[in-house]
Parts: C-alpha cells; structure tokens; sequence
C-alpha cells in the first residue's frame, strides 16, 4: 500500500517555472539558511487543511524581502500538488532559503524537499526550555535550527519536546508544536498576547471546538498551574500527543477517552489531495 520510498530527502528546486529533477541530499550536506518552511502529513494521499498550510507559507513568502512574488508563488505550489505522493506515509516540506535562485541571481529559491514520514507516536514528555531563541516567532522556518538544538537539549535530558516561556514564565508553545489543556470541558490555549506561530492543527482543533459548542479559552498560565490537568501537544506529522510527563514539571492526567475522541474528530477532516 506505500509507495517505494527513497533512502533521505530527495529535493526538487523551482528554477524556470518548473520543480527540477530530483536529487537525494546526503545527510552530512549543509543547507542554505532557511527563510520560510511549512510541512504537513500525506496519509495515502489524505491530508489535513492543505489550504491552510498553503496561505501560511505564501503569507510568509510576502514578507521577504528578495522572495518570489505571489504568481510565482501560486505556480510552484500548483507544481508542488501535482508532485506529491498520492500513496504511502510522507512528510513533504516547501522552503524558501536564500541564496541565488538559478534563473535570478540574488533572489531567494523556491524548493520541495520530499521526505518519508517518521514514525507517528500518541503520546510526548515534556521539558521546559531554559531559553526562548526565537527571532520571528510568527514565521516557521528562520528559527527551525535554533529550536531543533531545543529539541535535542529536551532528548538528552529523556524528554521529546521542548516547551517555551514568556519573559513572565507563561507557556506560549512547543519548539516544535502547539501546546493546549483541558480545564474541565473547555479547551485552553496560550493567551493571543503571546507570540506564537499560528498552528495549522491548533486552528483545525479550536474550529472543531467552536462547531461541537465547547469553550476555548485563551490564557496566561505557568507550567505548575498545570498540574493535574490533562496537557496535549499539537502538530502536523503526529496531530494530537497526550503529555504523559513533563520533566520537572506538573503532573500529567487523562481523561478516558478524551483524546481517542478527538483524534478520530480531526482525522476526519482528512481529505484527498485531489479534492
């Protein structure tokens, strides 16, 4: 049922109004600085809110100087669509990063890096993060680096994610996903005040929320305010993840059923790539 899948990344660049042909980048090879990025799960060929990620990665787009005006952008998405797998489990990642584009010298490049999906998990153990290296909270891509170190600080220390503070120690988001809670039956979220990316899996949760008539909340807490209620961590490649543990922090709870409920809620929002 999965489509044959190439060892690494395979990059396909946009020069000349067309995705290049295909090249495997080998694991030691360095990137060009990031400037934009957005990904998302292919699950046979169903995704989850395509269009969102579509308007978030050319919004971004918009804002660089040197970058690729909208047309431009619309066709290389259009050529991204056509290109990705209808079959197996992948993780595809579109990216603006800087450096000549090959048809115009001195202008950022447009790119496609197809990539296998990793393994899908249910649950995540948190840490909190000593530092906030974010330099454009709202743009995913120019901060990927500094916050992967993030992640793998959290790995060492036998967590999976790493969680970001405000100045006044209020959670504000995972390196690398969102972060909610539950108190009682209304679902919470980080207050607007405090600079996060805009989440595509968040934004297709709280909309579900709204249509089902559950309270979304948007609040100032701290990690130890936490304790007790049940904690999820929200992204793209595994959706939602329970927090069965936060490393120096509050204690993690569950309600029975609650996330099974809600997985299955948003896997049904999956449509084909096609639709």
């Amino acid at each position: 049922m999965s489509a044959e899948r190439p060892r690494g990344d395979v990059l396909h660049v946009w020069q000349g109004g067309e995705l290049s042909t295909s090249r495997s980048v080998a694991g030691g090879e360095a990137d060009p600085p990031l400037l934009v990025a957005d990904s998302w799960l292919i699950d046979d060929g169903a995704v989850l809110a395509l269009d969102v990620h579509r308007d978030r990665f050319a919004g971004s787009v918009a804002g660089v100087i040197a970058g690729p005006d909208a047309d431009e952008v619309s066709a290389f998405w259009a050529a991204v669509v056509a290109m990705l797998p209808r079959t197996g489990a992948w993780f595809p990642r579109v990216e603006l990063v800087a450096g000549d584009a090959d048809d115009r010298p001195g202008r950022a490049r447009l790119q496609l890096r197809l990539r296998p999906a990793p393994p899908r998990r249910r649950s995540v153990v948190l840490a909190t993060a000593a530092r906030d290296p974010r330099t454009q909270p709202s743009v995913k891509g120019p901060d990927l680096a500094a916050l992967g170190a993030l992640v793998a600080e959290a790995r060492e220390g036998g967590a999976d994610e790493a969680v970001l503070l405000s100045p006044e120690g209020f959670v504000v988001e995972g390196a690398w996903s969102s972060i909610v809670w539950w108190r009682g039956d209304a679902l919470c979220l980080p207050a607007d005040d405090l600079p996060r990316l805009p989440g595509v899996t968040v934004r297709s949760l709280t909309t579900l929320a709204a249509v089902l008539g559950v309270d979304v909340l948007h609040d100032h807490t701290r990690p130890d305010e936490l304790d007790g209620f049940e904690v999820w961590s929200l992204g793209a490649l595994h959706g939602i993840r329970i927090v069965t543990g936060w490393i120096d922090g509050p204690a993690a709870a569950e309600e029975p059923g609650r996330l099974a409920l809600w997985r299955g809620r948003l896997e049904r929002l999956r449509r084909p790539i096609d639709d």
